[in-house]
């Protein structure tokens, strides 16, 4: 895929979670809510600031994110559901853990 975003933008894959509970209960897909972590797939340059200086953004690819349930803008991509967004839309970076 060649797909760079622009200024303060990432791109965004959703990363599943369970699709059973920890009681071994099966929940069906359209029970689930869409998740709320993802992986970023791309990220921008960065943004301008006041003074024409670009300000890096503090995530990078391959980063694990958490993110607000209604951030970013749907596309489709070679077959993938990705999510474009601006930092901001970001709520942290997840550390550590085991990494999809």
């Amino acid at each position: 895929m060649k797909f760079r975003p622009l200024h303060d933008r990432v791109l965004v894959k959703r990363i599943e979670g369970e699709d059973k509970t920890k009681g071994g209960i099966i929940i069906p897909d359209t029970a689930k809510e869409k998740p709320m972590e993802g992986k970023v797939v791309a990220a921008g340059s960065g943004i301008r600031n006041e003074d024409g200086k670009i300000t890096p953004l503090d995530v990078k690819a391959g980063d694990r994110i958490l993110f607000g349930k209604w951030s970013g803008t749907e596309v489709k991509m070679d077959g993938d559901e990705l999510l474009i967004m601006k930092e901001s839309d970001i709520l942290g970076i997840v550390e550590g853990g085991k990494n999809k």
